[in-house]
């Protein structure tokens, strides 16, 4: 076990990122495999797909609570190695019900690792005293596209879903042995209730959270539609705008961190989330590709830091223990990518899908006119 302020420390803590993005990214691909190994229509399909959500949401809301009483340590190898196992499973489900168990177990792994690797970066970044968490957030989008990427080759090698996914699990694995004898014993709380409602400035911290991981879920599964019905780029060029967006957010984690400290929590959240709705509403209302795709490295490189910057806050403020605020944060954030693009399917239904974003402009907007108020809560 090693001090939260050594370099160890830190690099378990990327470790447990990548292992997070690493392992949520490995179903994806499996997705087809299994829909047709099952015969599932899409309503089934979908309706399985909820329970991996629930099983996230339902394991945040106490993971916070007994990180904070035993330290997040324990609970980010129990669900690394767990997240291993049914990455393992989840291609041998031989009906719906062994896959919707499997998803809710999955799902729970996924979410106490969120929660528990974020508490964890907490208090490493308080240790460190310097910006640290974009960069944590930084590994779990490289993990995610090294997952898809593995994973993907190996099923174009006609590998079995079985193998690929064992593979994906070994890998896990490996990377938890490595990663759990370096992580830090955390700060342990003696008492304290195992779920609380958020309150005061972290209600505000949890759905600006929200807010910042619709974004991301809205870029994932609205931008290609928003580009290719304005005729802007053909269909099979959808992808574009989430390609550039993916690139900007990245590099803006590879730098946040560095900018978090030269230009500080309050300067980055105003701006960057300026630039973010700026870009927005350059691609609703762009007339060339190159106009729209330019909006949408915009949106990723304003949006980059809003949630890492939050999740530091998290740990700052006096409102609510740190492990139950993470809880809340990580909860309502991961509701915003479970529901938000569903929501902006309907609001795009009843008014179109440029309205929708211009809607999603204004919630977004409402990061930069918090800014003020975000930085300036009593720090622990």
């Amino acid at each position: 076990m090693f001090a939260l302020d050594s370099q160890a420390a830190r690099l378990a803590t990327r470790l447990s990122f990548f292992v997070g993005g690493f392992g949520l990214s490995c179903w994806a691909p499996l997705i087809p495999f299994v829909r047709a190994q099952l015969q599932l229509d899409a309503g089934v399909l979908g309706s399985l797909l909820l329970c991996l959500g629930l099983g996230s949401v339902s394991a945040m809301v106490v993971t916070g609570a007994i990180s904070a009483r035993y330290g997040s340590r324990p609970i980010i190898a129990l669900s690394g190695f767990l997240l291993a196992v049914t990455v393992m499973l989840l291609p041998l489900a031989q009906n719906t019900l062994q896959l919707a168990a499997t998803l809710l177990l999955f799902g729970a792994a996924l979410g106490s690792l969120d929660v528990a690797m974020n508490l964890h970066a907490v208090e490493v970044e308080k240790a460190a005293q310097r910006s640290l968490m974009s960069g944590f957030h930084a590994m779990f989008s490289v993990g995610g596209f090294a997952g898809s990427a593995i994973m993907t080759l190996m099923l174009a090698m006609h590998m079995s879903t079985a193998s690929s996914a064992l593979i994906a699990a070994m890998v896990l694995a490996i990377l938890m042995l490595f990663t759990w004898p370096r992580l830090a014993q955390t700060p342990q709380a003696k008492h304290g209730p195992f779920f609380s409602v958020p309150k005061g400035i972290v209600l505000v911290m949890a759905l600006l959270t929200g807010i910042a991981f619709l974004v991301e879920g809205a870029m994932l599964d609205w931008s290609a539609l928003l580009i290719t019905e304005s005729g802007l780029v053909p269909t099979a060029q959808g992808g574009l705008p989430y390609i550039v967006f993916s690139v900007a957010m990245l590099s803006g984690r590879f730098f946040g961190d560095a900018l978090s400290q030269r230009l500080g929590d309050r300067v980055l959240l105003l701006w960057g989330g300026a630039v973010a709705v700026l870009g927005i509403m350059i691609a609703v209302f762009a007339h060339t590709a190159l106009s729209a795709l330019a909006g949408f490295v915009l949106i990723g490189a304003g949006a980059a830091n809003t949630a890492p910057i939050l999740f530091r806050l998290a740990g700052a403020q006096t409102d609510m223990p740190t492990g139950l605020a993470v809880a809340a944060i990580s909860t309502v954030g991961y509701s915003g990518v479970l529901l938000g693009p569903a929501l902006i399917g309907f609001v795009a239904q009843q008014i179109g899908l440029p309205n929708a974003f211009i809607m999603l402009a204004g919630l977004l907007a409402l990061v930069p006119l918090s800014a003020g108020r975000m930085t300036s809560t009593k720090r622990r």
